[in-house]
């Protein structure tokens, strides 16, 4: 019996690859409900001296960096607002390495999550043309038109104004230069009972494969997790009876969650400290997630600069960083523990103090939902894969 079910794809070089971080802007066009930059503003834009003394920095110290490839993330706000800044990055960054006989040359990606309303002006097609081979870009469409107008409006437009005609109509081309392409759906309390239909139009869209998660922040409501358990099992019966899964992917349902963690799967969830994110005025954070722009209530956390460089000591707690160091008993001892993420600076944020070592719970209900969704999901399948396969012998 052939197994024929679409997978979800690994990151490029995941887990091997240095992801190092551009903040090239904090402007966006858009003011999404749920979007934990709370500091986004149009007045903190990276200038090139500042971009280039922190490419400077990084290629100089090769022995701090030695990991054999390299991801250049851009974001922003919205980070083709920077198109001429990025392509002009881009451009010192592959002459420097090439320059440098640097060991991330030919083996490096520039990265990019994008709101997609610019995707089709000419400055981003000809960025896009011109560095096609080392380039993903993910756009953020959250499904149907009801879904993605309830949170992704437009900034300081009244009456308000929903942005999915404006990022539809981009979804061919981008499928068409990158036909493998995902978006990112996040959910939140308000558009739960909208999962089902989202993932669904988002299939008719042609994006083959969908990441989706609930938000980390504390904004759940008594009842949430029974109506999202619901929607993902009714998203279930639509993607195994309409065999959608030969084909497409979602990211809710993986073989490998909702199992108890053993001892020696002490990893931490969040790779924040092996990144690194630098913002407009050169500074270094472990992740976006620590600048002062992702931040609600906790100062930022800053380990270093483009001048004076990177402060190991500032560092180091980030990379001792595990599993039993930050998670309450509860979490250790949980049965469905495999596939409950964490966002480390929500972590922070959300603390009773200014440690990193404090694991906010507020998606335990979600994961557990989750979890019994996910069960359902592959005893279905596999009953399903069963039947077919006796029918055809």
């Amino acid at each position: 019996m052939e197994n024929n079910i679409k997978e979800l794809r690994e990151p490029w070089e995941g887990g091997v690859a240095k992801n190092i971080t551009l903040i090239v802007t904090k402007d966006c066009q858009l003011a999404c409900r749920y979007c934990y930059l709370v500091g986004k503003n149009d007045k903190e834009r990276m200038s090139w001296e500042v971009a280039k003394k922190a490419i400077d920095y990084i290629l100089s110290h090769e022995n701090d960096f030695k990991e054999k490839s390299v991801v250049w993330d851009f974001i922003g706000g919205e980070p083709f607002l920077e198109i001429d800044l990025i392509d002009k990055i881009c451009d010192y960054l592959k002459l420097e390495m090439y320059r440098l006989e640097h060991h991330w040359f030919n083996s490096y990606r520039f990265s990019f999550s994008t709101n997609g309303i610019n995707y089709d002006s000419p400055k981003v097609q000809s960025f896009i043309s011109k560095n096609a081979q080392h380039l993903s870009i993910g756009i953020t469409i959250d499904g149907t038109q009801r879904k993605h107008d309830l949170n992704r409006i437009w900034k300081g437009e009244v009456p308000e104004r929903g942005s999915y005609k404006d990022v539809v109509h981009n979804i061919p081309l981008w499928l068409s230069q990158f036909p493998g392409g995902l978006t990112k759906v996040t959910i939140s309390t308000d558009d739960i009972p909208y999962i089902k239909e989202s993932v669904l139009h988002l299939y008719s869209l042609g994006i083959k494969e969908v990441n989706i998660n609930v938000v980390f922040e504390d904004i759940w409501k008594p009842g949430d997790d029974i109506r999202f358990e619901e929607q993902l099992i009714e998203l279930a019966d639509a993607i195994i009876d309409g065999e959608y899964y030969a084909e497409y992917a979602c990211s809710f349902f993986t073989e490998f969650i909702g199992k108890p963690l053993k001892p020696e799967d002490n990893n931490n969830w969040c790779g924040a400290g092996k990144m690194l994110a630098i913002d407009a005025q050169g500074n270094f954070y472990p992740c976006t997630r620590f600048a002062a722009y992702s931040l609600r209530t906790k100062p930022p956390i800053i380990i270093g600069n483009i001048e004076e460089g990177m402060d190991k000591n500032k560092l180091r707690p980030f990379l001792s960083l595990d599993r039993t160091t930050q998670s309450p008993e509860k979490c250790i001892d949980c049965e469905v523990a495999s596939g409950c993420a964490w966002c480390q600076g929500e972590n922070y944020d959300a603390a009773e103090s200014d440690t990193i070592f404090q694991r906010s719970t507020a998606i335990c209900a979600m994961h557990k939902a989750r979890v019994r969704a996910n069960n359902y999901y592959w005893h279905k399948l596999r009953i399903k894969q069963a039947q077919k396969g006796g029918a055809d012998l």
